[in-house]
């Protein structure tokens, strides 16, 4: 058995995590390896449960241990492990493993759309997610997840509310509906301290913020309060749009906060007819990741669907999952939670990953 073992694992080293530059074994992905009589199993990790390459990898590992088996059965599981950062944020009430911010350099362009509708995809495919509303000028995020209320504070801190797998806080839960902010830097880093500190967020893979627009003391709060993974940059495609955005990007890289990549919302409408009709321009948002050397995770067609969810209190990715727009923004999904996990091995393991484009 010990050498059918052993050969079982050399099978493996035949195994590519399409995510990453390392065969399963080399990864340390092979959790269980069981060899019995009629059966052998075999535990992989996968390395966050909304990859796109589930299916691959299980066939793939099928495949390797299939010829060593002889009249044995073979069995592959995926086990969804997200891998922590390793940044300490020790603020937080529980283990936050990624801290994932979605920024833009100006409003209008779908930010909060795409934050929440991010955060609903990844709790959709089963991993532990916290959604923190940071645009403390405009909360919108409650609307958008059909949420008017917390639940009963408990002593000390506050819990949050959920929607669709989602746990989430916002400013917007207390204060009076339409009542403005106005706010200097200091309550404003107490209020995003606060939120951090005092919220029962409970263990999670992603904590997704929802950051206002620009560069003024959000995002700075928001990096002094809890470590980021990482950031997010939406935009539109016109000028003006990318203009923003870049300053948004360069703002991330002052402050040494990683770039997972751009995403370009509203990028055209399709008609009836399917002609495509390019409202706010064309390719600006590939063409500014290009120019800062960073990923561009995709684009998100125009579709009343977005705002019908939105107006309805669902994310679209849920309401009309078969959408243009649900399709990409899954898509986008899956490519960055790969990014996520992949730069958190780099920064917790001295393993030498890399992302393949």
């Amino acid at each position: 058995m010990a050498d059918l073992r052993d050969a079982l694992m050399e099978a493996l080293r035949g195994v590519e995590e399409p995510g990453l530059n390392l065969n399963v074994v080399q990864a340390g992905l092979v959790r269980q390896l069981d060899v019995s009589d009629d059966k052998i199993r075999c535990d992989l990790t996968l390395i966050t449960p909304a990859s796109p390459y589930q299916d691959s990898l299980r066939q793939d590992a099928e495949r390797a241990l299939a010829p060593l088996a002889g009249e044995r059965s073979v069995s592959v599981q995926l086990v969804p492990e997200v891998p922590s950062d390793g940044r300490n944020r020790g603020l937080a009430r529980a283990p936050i493993k990624n801290a994932i911010a979605v920024a833009s350099g100006k409003g209008g362009v779908g930010k909060s759309t795409v934050a929440v509708n991010l955060a609903a995809a990844l709790a959709h495919a089963g991993a532990s997610v916290g959604l923190l509303d940071a645009d403390v000028y405009g909360p919108n995020v409650p609307t958008m997840m059909g949420v008017d209320r917390l639940p009963p504070a408990f002593e000390g801190g506050m819990t949050p509310a959920e929607a669709f797998g989602v746990r989430l806080i916002s400013i917007a839960f207390l204060v009076k509906p339409g009542q403005p902010l106005i706010w200097r830097g200091p309550m404003l880093h107490s209020a995003i301290r606060q939120f951090v500190s005092d919220v029962a967020w409970g263990p999670l893979d992603y904590l997704v913020v929802d950051l206002p627009p620009g560069t003024g003391d959000a995002p700075l709060s928001l990096s002094q309060s809890m470590p980021l993974s990482g950031a997010v940059i939406v935009t539109l495609p016109q000028k003006v749009s990318l203009e923003d955005a870049s300053r948004s990007l360069e703002m991330f890289r002052t402050m040494e906060v990683p770039v997972f990549g751009v995403i370009e919302n509203m990028s055209f409408l399709e008609l009836p007819d399917g002609t495509r009709v390019d409202v706010f321009g064309e390719g600006g948002g590939r063409a500014m990741a290009e120019q800062y050397d960073t990923p561009f995770l995709g684009a998100l067609p125009m579709d009343p669907s977005v705002r019908q969810a939105g107006d309805a209190g669902v994310p679209f990715v849920i309401s009309h999952p078969d959408s243009a727009a649900a399709r990409s923004m899954l898509a986008i999904t899956q490519d960055l939670a790969v990014r996520v996990s992949v730069a958190a091995l780099k920064h917790g393991q001295p393993i030498p990953i890399q992302i393949l484009d």
